[in-house]
């Protein structure tokens, strides 16, 4: 029979220990640097008409509908030792399939829907007057933009820098297919859950990988609310 108490014990192994860093680490990366380009493709398709637009919005939700697996064999071809832009980028001493780095990379593309939907909405629904005003009182557009619209967007950027990290936490197909499941290298929690199931005598450790996960999720969670209710109060919001 198995040790229930086992379950709660917060002495974590050495294995656990590692897939909760590496989660973590990727997890922060992957929203850290999905910022910028996240605000940018969001502010394109919110105020912009060009061509071509509707294929840039066509890829960018892509990855909401599409196998995760699918994309982790597409990075695997193109940023794989033999891929295209792999060659390429091993010049400069870059290596992202099996790595580490990789699995930002395959987390960020697909958490960018996630990131990308809420500031665009938001994007749309500020007044684009208020920025022709500050325009007229001799604001430069990226300065109205920067202290007008950008503070008004700032729970929804909050949101979708919870959205992608938590998407990133919970990443598996395309990060095995494209990174593998290295032990301190790649393996996140839920693949570390996984090659735990896969194991003869893993349920114990798969459980406990699951709460720790489940902890993760909710602390996560609680400091996004913390976080945008600090926003509503600084933006003046209150409760109804």
């Amino acid at each position: 029979m198995i040790d229930t108490l086992s379950y709660f014990n917060l002495n974590l192994s050495p294995a656990e220990s590692r897939a909760l860093f590496l989660s973590v680490k990727v997890a922060f990366w992957c929203t850290l640097m999905g910022i910028l380009p996240a605000l940018s493709i969001a502010w394109l398709l919110a105020r912009r008409d060009f061509w071509g637009k509707s294929l840039l919005e066509a890829l960018v939700y892509l990855p909401m509908i599409l196998p995760p697996v699918v994309l982790g064999y597409l990075l695997l071809v193109l940023f794989g030792h033999n891929g295209f832009i792999g060659q390429w980028l091993q010049h400069f001493d870059i290596q992202l399939a099996f790595h580490w780095t990789g699995a930002v990379l395959a987390s960020w593309l697909m958490s960018l829907p996630l990131f990308v939907q809420p500031i665009r909405l938001a994007l749309q629904n500020v007044d684009i007057r208020l920025e022709q005003a500050a325009q007229t009182l001799g604001a430069s557009p990226i300065r109205a933009f920067l202290t007008i619209t950008l503070p008004l967007c700032y729970p929804a950027i909050l949101m979708g820098a919870v959205l992608s990290f938590g998407r990133s936490l919970g990443e598996f197909g395309a990060t095995i297919t494209f990174v593998g499941n290295i032990d301190g290298e790649t393996r996140t929690l839920p693949l570390a859950i996984y090659s735990a199931i896969q194991s003869p005598d893993g349920e114990t450790l798969a459980l406990r990988l699951v709460i720790l996960s489940v902890i993760v999720a909710l602390l996560t969670l609680w400091a996004s609310q913390w976080l945008a209710r600090r926003s509503q109060t600084r933006l003046g919001y209150r409760d109804v």
